[in-house]
């Protein structure tokens, strides 16, 4: 069996989205003098995390631009502490408060340590892309700040651009024409069990579910490793041996 090329997710598996997320909102409710009105920093990124991933999945669905999606998560924040004014805010206003967020975010953007070597490793003999639920232009800026934009030239495949987000095959199979190869010649790695790992699988492609955390659970239902066709590796450092072993 052949595998020619690796298609990557970004957020959590090259880059350490979590971390950056949780240090920006922290360092920015700080800032805006709004971290006391949480009962504490914990639940501070737990409401930020929750508003997040439910507009998020609304401009998924196309209910929202990138953008939209940005000014909706401010404004349910600012609603949830009551900073937000009867008659509403103006979307400069918004854009400005959210824009000051990232800046904070973007201080402690980074890549995995195991990011870098694993592409460099990789490069040498698989064609190497991205497939993301993203903006292009957001998801190359972070690629190029956090070191590991050159590694795939224009093999970047964002789903604001593409027209559906993955689970859809549709992405999976655009992003394995960005590398012209066939599904069946190309693997796929990211964090999300039932988004990525699934997902990829569905559409024909070798899927490697990768679970930092060492869970072996996918919302508590992910069933034994390599069962449903599904490869779980702990790093990306387990990728490299794993695709050896695999086209041995």
């Amino acid at each position: 069996m052949t595998i020619l090329g690796v298609l990557f997710d970004v957020d959590d598996t090259l880059f350490d989205y979590s971390t950056s997320e949780r240090v920006g909102i922290l360092k920015h409710l700080a800032a805006e003098e709004m971290l006391e009105l949480f009962p504490s920093p914990a639940e501070a990124v737990e409401v930020w995390r929750e508003i997040m991933e439910e507009e998020y999945a609304r401009f998924l669905a196309g209910e929202l631009t990138f953008a939209g999606q940005q000014l909706a998560r401010a404004r349910r924040l600012l609603a949830h502490v009551g900073r937000l004014p009867a008659d509403g805010m103006p979307d400069d206003t918004v854009t400005v408060w959210f824009s000051r967020y990232t800046e904070f975010r973007k201080t402690a953007w980074a890549a995995f340590p195991d990011a870098a070597p694993t592409l460099a490793s990789l490069a040498v003999r698989y064609r190497l892309g991205v497939v993301s639920n993203s903006s292009l232009a957001h998801q190359r800026e972070k690629l190029r700040v956090i070191g590991l934009l050159d590694h795939f030239g224009d093999a970047i495949l964002c789903s604001d651009d593409h027209g559906a987000p993955k689970p859809d095959p549709g992405i999976f199979l655009a992003g394995c024409a960005l590398l012209g190869l066939p599904p069946h010649q190309v693997a796929y790695v990211g964090d999300k069990y039932d988004v990525d790992a699934l997902g990829a699988r569905d559409a024909g492609l070798h899927a490697y579910w990768l679970d930092r955390a060492a869970t072996g659970t996918a919302d508590g239902a992910a069933p034994p490793d390599g069962a449903d066709g599904v490869t779980m590796i702990g790093s990306l450092d387990e990728l490299v041996t794993a695709l050896t072993t695999l086209t041995a």
